[in-house]
């Protein structure tokens, strides 16, 4: 196995990240806390070469990861860290359940899917928690069932 692993594991979550590397993975740590996520296990992460895996970005609940490149350097960045953070905070609304800040208009919420059992219910739901942490699985599910839906 090509993964660091710390703590013990069920063996569900150890295949899990083999499976990410047998994928191609170049290299895994799973750490003391992980456990079985949806494609790659909560608590462990997996080195691509020239890719991202959006699935190890976070499907989870409450998790949120956004990752951008920019020519900052960390000398420039670390001295303000705190107050980049607080805004962060103050302008993105986290946690399961929560409405964005800020109300999100788009035209998925115009598509016909929203039709469809058993999404029909939750469109509200969905449109009150896009542009949240914590939102996002709502908007997964109706993309993949509009999707298919629609062919």
């Amino acid at each position: 196995m090509k993964a660091k692993v710390f703590g013990q594991h069920d063996e569900a979550t150890l295949k899990q990240i083999e499976t990410c590397l047998e994928a191609g993975g170049e290299r895994a740590v799973l750490c003391a806390d992980g456990h079985k996520g949806y494609a790659q296990p909560i608590g462990g992460v997996v080195a691509y070469k020239d890719k991202i895996s959006l699935s190890g970005v976070g499907f989870d609940i409450a998790c949120g990861n956004l990752a951008i490149l920019t020519d900052a350097k960390r000398c420039e960045v670390g001295p303000s860290i705190k107050t980049i953070m607080d805004d962060v905070v103050r302008d993105i609304s986290f946690g399961i359940g929560r409405k964005a800040k800020t109300r999100v208009d788009h035209e998925l919420f115009e598509d016909e899917a929203w039709k469809v059992a058993p999404i029909q219910g939750l469109k509200e739901m969905a449109r009150d928690q896009l542009g949240t942490v914590g939102g996002e699985i709502i908007t997964l599910i109706f993309l993949r069932m509009s999707r298919t839906a629609s062919g």
